[in-house]
């Protein structure tokens, strides 16, 4: 039993991992506008979470208008995020659209370094130059061998800047309210955040068919909420220096995946690019000592202590 015990953080974080893995081929096997799926996974994960929500918002000790503010503009950067990357998932590679998405570790450094001048080691500036270096890899062949498709690219990673955005948002909320009251309420705004973007887009909210539905209920219950859970459970088990590295094998796993779900086969300069970029994450995500947190390490461990990522 104490063996089936300490192994389980481990199988909870695998799980986590490869739920979030499949958000990007729900996108793309609903036959929906990205914003319309967005809105649905949002909203359904939201209508789930609120005996959760509800009962962690009771066991504060007291209410004011202020606790709302991070919430609200968390989600309105979630929206923003998951708009724009599941938009690019309709004009680029699967791969590509994640593997981009995730590079958003990188602005949240950059923007503690600008804002709050936290110091950055070596490791640090080797890891951007590799992400960096990587992602114009991976740009640059797609260009080449899909030149109609490149603006998915750049919609991917501007969604990484709204998803660094919503780190450190949740770095300041996270300090004034619980995870389940924070989600619930950030997953809600959200909702509502998409849904006012799909009707001011002129997008249907109905009419489709009965894979795009299940596709929308398991983006909402496998990749948002059952996510959620599992990396959550994790993070209560293990310390983040070992679930933070290992939340980067989601794009990997995403590029694999794609290959025989979804009929897509990636070009040996993407896979090299791909890697460079991992590799660059990874040594930013270890530049830090442990001794200190830095207010990028504080936004990214509350961010996945969230999981409300892509």
């Amino acid at each position: 039993m104490r063996d089936g015990k300490s192994i389980l953080p481990y199988l909870a974080l695998g799980g986590g991992v490869l739920a979030l893995t499949l958000s990007s081929l729900f996108v793309r096997w609903a036959q929906a506008p990205g914003v319309v799926t967005s809105f649905y996974r949002m909203a359904i994960a939201a209508l789930l979470l609120v005996p959760l929500g509800l009962r962690s918002w009771r066991g504060l000790p007291a209410f004011s208008p202020g606790l709302l503010v991070f919430p609200l503009i968390g989600g309105l950067f979630t929206s923003l995020d998951h708009g724009f990357w599941s938009t690019s998932i309709q004009f680029t590679r699967v791969a590509n659209a994640t593997l981009l998405n995730n590079i958003a570790p990188l602005w949240v450094a950059l923007l503690s370094y600008l804002f709050w001048r936290q110091r950055l080691s070596g490791r640090f500036w080797v890891g951007l130059a590799c992400a960096l270096s990587g992602a114009a890899v991976v740009l640059a062949s797609d260009l080449i061998l899909h030149p109609h498709f490149s603006g998915g690219d750049a919609l991917a990673l501007l969604s990484s800047v709204f998803y660094a955005a919503y780190f450190l948002v949740t770095q300041q909320g996270r300090k004034k309210l619980p995870a389940l009251a924070y989600i619930w309420l950030m997953t809600a705004a959200s909702a509502v955040c998409l849904l006012a973007a799909s009707l001011g887009m002129g997008y249907s909210l109905g009419g489709y068919s009965r894979e795009t539905w299940l596709a929308f209920v398991g983006a909402a219950v496998i990749s948002q909420v059952g996510g959620y859970f599992m990396v959550s459970y994790a993070l209560g088990h293990l310390p983040a220096a070992v679930v933070s590295p290992t939340m980067i094998a989601q794009p990997v796993l995403t590029a694999l995946a794609a290959i025989p779900l979804v009929g897509e086969h990636l070009a040996i300069w993407q896979l090299l690019g791909g890697g460079v970029v991992l590799l660059g994450v990874y040594l930013v995500n270890t530049a830090q000592p442990q001794k200190e947190t830095s207010p990028a390490e504080a936004g990214l461990v509350e961010a996945q202590n969230d999981t409300a990522g892509s």
